[in-house]
């Protein structure tokens, strides 16, 4: 799938880009931020190197210095760093550029995927404003010709209808699709080198099978060096090349990506591989009570969103019935766009339901007002999907995770509260001293952790989870995957799990439901449904999930290529 339109940037790509031997090289790179508490050592004689045509994996723990490594090649780090050292971009070195300088080598030479969609897009200007701004910024290009290869783009990276949706606001997509709009603004200008931060944290594995196929394209017909930053080493088996492991700032061990797996050198590497959620198929039996009212009961579940200036609204869900029991954990999965966060926000009271039932603690939503609803909300927790704009930014975290205490009565004020935070903290394994923290102090996976805390902060009788091990490295992933595990068993809450991973979901729901467009495709018991699907889809999103061995995924990939060959022909 070629990556072209109307306007064409390969007059702006300086002769030392095409020349150059490296498209990105770093030598004892160290970087230091200045902070109230002293200065801390983010990154420390780091060196790497990636080449025309190549992808390159660097992964590790949040915090590691991952990103913070990657965004220094386009001079994106913030004014309290110090940095030394060189990266050296397409035979430029990017350290002690002027801010011009760097300007006109964003887009062009490097383009950047950014982890948190909602972050990354303007909430003001529509999707298609956002598209043309990078475009007519770096050359002269009509408005017209500018439309149509945002148009191009937006088809590429897999939104429908995006003709219509090109004029749309960032809020009316779902956080998988924000991402594939992200995506399609970094490869608009046919960039040199691809700085992917967690590229696909918010895709359901169908979606992230086709961006993965985009990049991979990228790099064998247009010779688009990659550098890949993810804690999926699913994502890391199917595209990366070589991998390089980071721990606190430095690179521990650096290999091509079959020897990393097979043979791995390092023990923090060999932590890291072991710690990998695989499908394997649990039976997790459901202890049912007959006696006992379920938590959530959905009948012929109706929800749709209005349209704006007399147009016809768009039904996000149809006739959608589920049940969740008492310490239950139900499985939501399906594409992005399919209605899982929906039905989720519709749980929580904060999605209008607009036609059918939902019970939900006894209180039914399609009747109930806010006032009725209200004093059921210190009974539910909610782990939103992007932690980066669920936090307030002008509170340190321990504010943030106290709120809930506060805002029902449970605390008088954050003081009063700080030691059942620090407690919920180390729970997620945070260290207390955080909670001095803002929310920009903090990685992104670091930001979902502080967030499972403050869900957890009143005891919920039902937690809704939206994507809640999205953007956790594999390690942590686990760590918090057997805490959610080992808490829900304790105190016996039930769960409603929405997730595009199916491994986690296989470790943790008694029950599955999928989704698909709007729909329930399947439902039934966890192994029955990842062990026996039924439907068409189902079968499909498990053909689409990335194993972390490369020569089998490798081996899958070859036969999924000649399966659609042969059905070509």
């Amino acid at each position: 799938m070629p990556v072209t339109g109307p306007v064409k940037t390969a007059h702006l790509k300086s002769a030392a880009s095409r020349a150059a031997e490296f498209a990105v090289q770093i030598k004892n790179l160290d970087i230091t931020f200045a902070t109230d508490g002293g200065d801390v050592a983010a990154v420390r004689g780091v060196n790497l190197d990636v080449r025309p045509g190549e992808v390159l994996a660097i992964v590790g723990e949040s915090g590691s210095g991952k990103t913070v490594t990657a965004r220094s090649i386009l001079g994106l780090l913030p004014e309290t760093a110090r940095v030394d050292g060189a990266v050296i971009l397409s035979g430029t070195d990017v350290v002690g550029l002027s801010r011009r300088k760097v300007r006109e080598l964003r887009g062009v030479e490097a383009a950047m995927i950014f982890q948190e969609p909602s972050a990354a897009l303007n909430p003001v200007y529509t999707v298609g404003w956002q598209l043309t701004e990078g475009l007519r910024a770096h050359g002269k290009v009509s408005k017209k010709d500018a439309r149509a290869t945002a148009i191009d783009m937006l088809r590429k990276v897999g939104i429908p209808d995006p003709e219509k949706r090109i004029d749309e606001y960032p809020h009316q997509f779902s956080g998988g699709q924000k991402q594939r709009i992200v995506i399609a603004m970094a490869l608009s200008l046919e960039p040199s080198v691809i700085i992917a931060d967690e590229p696909t944290t918010a895709l359901d594995v169908t979606v992230q099978a086709e961006i993965l196929d985009l990049l991979r394209t990228l790099r064998d017909e247009f010779g688009t060096a990659i550098v890949l930053i993810t804690h999926n080493m699913g994502v890391v088996a199917d595209l990366a090349d070589r991998v390089a492991v980071m721990y606190h700032g430095e690179i521990v061990e650096t290999a091509p990506v079959r020897e990393l797996f097979a043979s791995p050198k390092d023990e923090y590497t060999k932590l890291l591989l072991a710690a990998v959620p695989r499908l394997e198929i649990v039976d997790r039996q459901y202890r049912d009570n007959p006696a006992a009212e379920p938590v959530v009961v959905a009948q012929g579940l109706e929800i749709e969103y209005p349209g704006r200036f007399g147009r016809k609204g768009f039904v996000a869900v149809h006739d959608v019935d589920f049940e969740i029991g008492p310490g239950e954990v139900l499985g939501l999965v399906g594409e992005s766009g399919s209605g899982k966060t929906t039905i989720g926000r519709a749980m929580a009271g904060l999605t209008k339901v607009t036609g059918g039932s939902l019970r939900v603690l006894g209180t039914d939503l399609a009747t109930a007002s806010e006032r009725e609803f209200r004093p059921m909300r210190r009974e539910l927790g909610f782990v939103f999907q992007d932690p980066a704009t669920s936090f307030n930014p002008l509170l340190t975290i321990a504010q943030c995770v106290a709120e809930p205490l506060i805002v029902h009565g449970a605390a008088r004020d954050a003081g009063a509260a700080r030691d059942k935070v620090d407690e919920l903290l180390e729970a997620v394994q945070l260290p207390a001293a955080y909670g001095d923290r803002f929310p920009h102090e903090l990685s992104g996976g670091q930001r979902q952790r502080a967030s499972l805390a403050r869900a957890l902060a009143l005891d919920p009788k039902l937690l809704i989870a939206d994507e809640p091990t999205s953007a956790l490295d594999v390690s942590v992933q686990a760590r918090v995957l057997e805490l959610f595990a080992e808490l829900q068993e304790r105190f016996g809450f039930a769960a409603l799990f929405i997730t595009h991973d199916l491994a986690v979901v296989d470790v943790l729901a008694h029950r599955i439901v999928v989704l698909h467009n709007g729909e329930i495709a399947e439902q039934g018991p966890t192994a029955k449904v990842l062990g026996s699907p039924q439907d068409p889809y189902t079968k499909r999103l498990l053909a689409s999930l990335p194993i972390p061995d490369p020569v089998e995924q490798a081996a899958r990939r070859a036969s999924r290529l000649a399966g659609d060959l042969s059905e070509d022909l």
